[in-house]
């Protein structure tokens, strides 16, 4: 089974397809909700490109590919659902991935401040010196 996900081909995730399933509240759920299973560093990730999609800075085009990956996070309906044991997220890091790279010239210590000061809200400490271990 591993070797089948490591195998998979993600290049078919049309993330454009999930930004009418992006919301806030929706992302906070997620988050708060799963956050064993998407792992702390991939939340920080997901908050960076949310704080990022609204600066006024970003580009429209930008913030639609941040949307569509976070819109993907959020759908349960994905290429590998999210229920899936190990491997249940692996397609939704590759889509924040992607956003990321879209995204980078954006991310400066602004954004990173921003979403480290959410996951101590959220989490608390403790989740940020994990974040600081990975």
């Amino acid at each position: 089974m591993k070797d089948q996900i490591i195998d998979a081909d993600f290049s078919e995730i049309e993330v454009e397809d999930y930004v009418d399933d992006y919301s806030e509240d929706g992302l906070w759920g997620k988050i708060k909700d799963n956050v064993t299973a998407i792992g702390i560093s991939l939340i920080y990730k997901a908050l960076q490109l949310y704080y990022v999609a609204q600066s006024p800075k970003c580009p429209m085009k930008v913030k639609a590919g941040i949307y569509g990956a976070l819109g993907y996070l959020i759908s349960p309906f994905d290429f590998i659902p999210d229920f899936t044991p190990i491997a249940g997220y692996t397609d939704d890091a590759t889509a924040i991935g992607i956003a990321l790279i879209l995204a980078q010239m954006y991310i400066n210590d602004e954004i990173k401040a921003q979403a480290r000061g959410k996951i101590k809200d959220i989490f608390g400490v403790k989740a940020l010196k994990k974040l600081d271990e990975d």
